[in-house]
């Protein structure tokens, strides 16, 4: 497979959802999965269309109750373009599933954004040719393109070719949740405004967001669409068209959608019909879209030879396709699988904690963007805290369109076919990621007006909520938070308790200080006038901040047996045989529905899903874990970190794609091998669909994001800070490579380019006329000015503990091994 193509052979129907959910094109305003245009959503297949922020939400009676879910809608399908050979004895239309098909291909071309399929059908003896390109429109993000080339080979006669816009469609993509109501689309009308031209317009049930699209299908040669719209929920065009053995003929359908969401237009149905009429032809498109590309490409510099490089860049693709430029003019979060697939009902969750590290030092606007979602959103969470009894902020684990809590109620066991009580909504730790991103985006990018106003608004009322949250135990000398989920979901509740929930889950305290402590820092160094202004507006009195630091050194983190407990109680839980449970299931990665099924209850036991104390290894470096921890009063060095990462790498069944991340960035400075192994499960999370199904759902978009990340920070040691780039290098990690390097925006400085070989590492910084860049390293601190390339020297030493500002500065020193104009070969060593 070539750096750049993504390519699949032949048809396989079991495969199909995953190769959908891959060969998505997208451009952050709207996605539309990988699906054969000449298919409906069946066992098989599942065309589907989706719109950043575009949510609507049903009642549905499931387990005698009453539950309401609001979902990410599929929005009416623009892909259907059909065809038929209608003289001869099989006059159906032509699929995959009903009549043979020779050498399928399908091709995912990532650095044009193209996605070309290549098939020959056989029917009545006679073989058609079919070559389709599409693309969702990169430059005009509310156009997208399906070129359909027809050829006879061996015969001539008439085909006839149906183009449509199917509004029937509903949101069935996940089995679990097909006992829910689904039924999004309503009010669907059509019109055919002009030949070749069609529309379908409808609102979503009971958000009332008005949704359009128009088609303009046009057929090389004398064919003449018949004129007429159906009255089916779908707009039809029908064409009979003439084919000559040989000849190639062409249909180009372009579409535009457009939704009451978007800005600067007055209504949806107006705006696509005004929209498809000037949108130019196809080649004109392609070429446009292309252009787009190449631009969101150079922006997004990347380079990772082998495998793992092309894996890196699917994934690369897919976070740009959900993320884009135009995710700026959004009210969109980060939906945790994409535009991609309608599992997690299109919510979002604590994504953005592992993909705005990459997003904050490539596309910082986008970044932005993400967190203002966050900002307009912190009202409702107000609200939430306050309806139990807390200030602050508590931000919900799963958010839609207003910010409302979104998790379910109960959730399906598929494998026992029993509805389960959800608690997961007791992940409160997603507050304080919200915390950490905003403070990250801040020191990556020095974009002290929006720390000053929005960012800092929002720590401060995260940080509110904790300090109100933590209640002190006279016993213990400490502060407690208890009724808590950690990021391991299998233990939402003591054994045989009825109350859900934990006490002292280690993660959540531990950030919970962290970010007590930030908001202090943000505090002290708020202009006057600014805080002044923010203290009125949120009601906070200065005095009670004396509070906030005594709960920030004094949470509770429980230990046993010389490691970090995952919680309290963690310790006294029975141990699963997981040798006995692997024999009988094989795949155990989620162990807590196999429980379930029998009976049994994840709670009972020390298994987890997923990183939970480790996380921690994946917020803080090495060092910072530590400052961290003394911070708190308590002593943690790297032999006992090392020992806490042994007692769950053995405890833990990873059943989230994020764990084997989170596993690979905490083992990758002292343990190469192990971390390795990780780091490719990770790689081929949803390439080889590891967690059984889930892929074709949607696409894992943090577990994506998260691997870019770990190749630019983690096996870099890159940290972005106010006042200088911190580099720490380990030598390459994954096999076969030798030397990796990637562009970075930092602090108005764009397309920084890293190089790491072995024991090397090579800094350019552009020509502007900026300041120099400030470079620290283990040993010396380096300035390299712009338009000059600094090459430096390390030591291959794992486990090299990294430089913190706790650590007081690093030595003063210009020493590097080489200098020289950017854009030159350095010296040879």
């Amino acid at each position: 497979m070539a750096a750049w193509i993504w390519e699949y052979e032949g048809y396989e129907p079991d495969h199909e959802r995953v190769r959908e959910s891959l060969c998505a094109l997208g451009n952050g305003v709207f996605a539309t999965r990988g699906a054969a245009p000449e298919c409906a959503a069946d066992a098989v297949h599942y065309p589907g269309t989706y719109a950043a922020g575009c949510y609507d939400r049903l009642v549905s009676n499931v387990a005698g109750q009453q539950v309401e879910n609001e979902d990410m809608v599929n929005l009416p399908n623009w892909l259907p373009l059909r065809f038929r050979l209608p003289n001869g004895a099989d006059t159906s239309w032509l699929t995959p599933d009903t009549h043979p098909v020779h050498g399928q291909r399908l091709r995912l071309d990532l650095r044009s954004g193209v996605l070309e399929r290549t098939l020959c059908y056989e029917a009545d003896g006679r073989r058609l040719a079919v070559r389709q390109v599409r693309l969702v429109h990169m430059a005009h993000p509310h156009l997208a393109l399906l070129r359909t080339e027809l050829t006879a080979e061996g015969w001539s006669g008439e085909i006839e070719v149906e183009s449509a816009i199917d509004g029937t469609v509903t949101n069935s993509g996940v089995e679990r949740y097909r006992q829910l109501a689904g039924h999004h689309l309503a009010h669907v009308r059509a019109g055919a405004p002009a030949p070749g031209t069609v529309w379908l317009s409808c609102r979503t049930a009971t958000s009332g967001i008005r949704v359009a699209l128009a088609a303009r299908t046009t057929v090389e040669g004398n064919a003449v669409p018949n004129a007429g719209v159906s009255t089916d929920g779908r707009a039809v065009l029908a064409f009979r068209v003439p084919l000559t053995d040989g000849r190639r003929i062409t249909v180009d359908k372009t579409v535009a959608l457009h939704t009451s969401c978007d800005r600067a237009i007055s209504d949806p149905l107006h705006a696509a019909l005004d929209r498809v009429a000037r949108a130019p032809d196809a080649d004109a498109l392609l070429e446009s879209h292309r252009a787009a590309w190449d631009r969101l490409w150079r922006n997004a510099e990347f380079d990772v030879p082998g495998e793992a490089g092309s894996i890196l860049r699917l994934h690369l693709f897919h976070v740009l396709q959900t993320l884009s430029p135009h995710t700026v003019d959004l009210d969109a979060g980060v939906p945790a699988r994409g535009l991609h697939g309608e599992a997690y009902r299109g919510h979002v969750f604590w994504d953005e904690l592992f993909v705005l590290p990459y997003l904050n030092l490539h596309f910082p606007e986008v970044s932005r963007a993400l967190l203002t979602y966050r900002h307009r959103r912190l009202e409702r969470a107000c609200d939430a805290a306050r309806d139990t009894g807390r200030t602050g902020a508590r931000y919900p684990w799963q958010s839609g369109s207003d910010g409302r809590e979104e998790t379910q109620q109960i959730h399906l066991n598929p494998r026992s076919g029993r509805w389960l009580p959800d608690h997961s909504r007791l992940q409160h730790h997603v507050g304080s990621a919200v915390a950490y991103n905003v403070w990250t985006y801040w020191q990556a990018t020095g974009d002290t007006d929006f720390l000053h106003a929005r960012g800092a608004e929002t720590i401060l009322q995260i940080a509110r909520f904790w300090a109100d949250t933590a209640v002190y135990d006279t016993g213990l000398g400490r502060y407690r938070i208890r009724g808590v989920v950690g990021p391991d979901e299998y233990h939402d509740a003591y054994p045989d308790s009825d109350a859900p929930g934990i006490d002292d889950n280690a993660y959540t305290n531990v950030t919970a200080s962290w970010v007590l402590t930030r908001a202090l820092d943000v505090l002290r160094t708020l202009p006057a006038p600014l805080k002044d202004e923010l203290l009125g507006r949120t009601g906070l009195d200065t005095g009670g901040t004396e509070h906030w630091e005594d709960v920030s050194r004094k949470l509770y983190v429980p230990h046993h047996q010389g490691v970090i407990s995952q919680f309290e109680g963690y310790g006294d839980l029975a141990e699963l045989d997981w040798d006995d449970y692997r024999h009988r299931y094989g795949d155990i990665r989620r162990l807590d529905r196999i429980l379930e099924a029998e009976g049994d209850t994840a709670n009972r036991y020390q298994a987890s899903k997923q990183a939970d104390v480790l996380m921690l290894g994946y917020l803080f470096t090495p060092s910072g874990l530590g400052e961290a921890f003394h911070h708190l009063g308590y002593d943690l060095d790297e032999a006992s970190w090392q020992r806490t990462v042994d007692y769950y790498l053995r405890r833990t069944s990873h059943g989230s794609t994020l764990s084997s991340l989170v596993h690979a960035w905490t083992l990758a400075r002292a343990r190469r091998t192990e971390a390795w192994a990780f780091a490719r499960e990770a790689l081929m999370g949803d390439i080889a669909d590891l967690q059984g199904g889930t892929t074709g759902e949607g696409i894992h978009l943090g577990a994506m994001a998260g691997t870019l990340d770990l190749v630019q920070r983690c096996l870099t040691g890159l940290e972005p800070r106010p006042e200088a780039l911190r580099l720490d290098p380990l030598s390459v990690l994954y096999a076969g490579s030798e030397a990796y390097g990637f562009a970075i925006r930092y602090r108005g400085h764009w397309g920084i380019r890293l190089r790491l070989s072995a024991g090397r590492l090579q800094v350019s910084v552009p020509d502007s006329d900026l300041a120099p860049v400030r470079i620290e390293l283990p040993d010396r601190t380096v300035s390299v000015a712009p338009g000059e390339t600094c090459t430096a020297s390390f030591p291959d030493r794992p486990g090299r503990r990294r430089h913190t500002r706790a650590d007081g500065p690093p030595p003063d020193s210009e020493d590097v091994r080489e200098r020289c104009p950017a854009g030159s070969d350095p010296p040879p060593d």
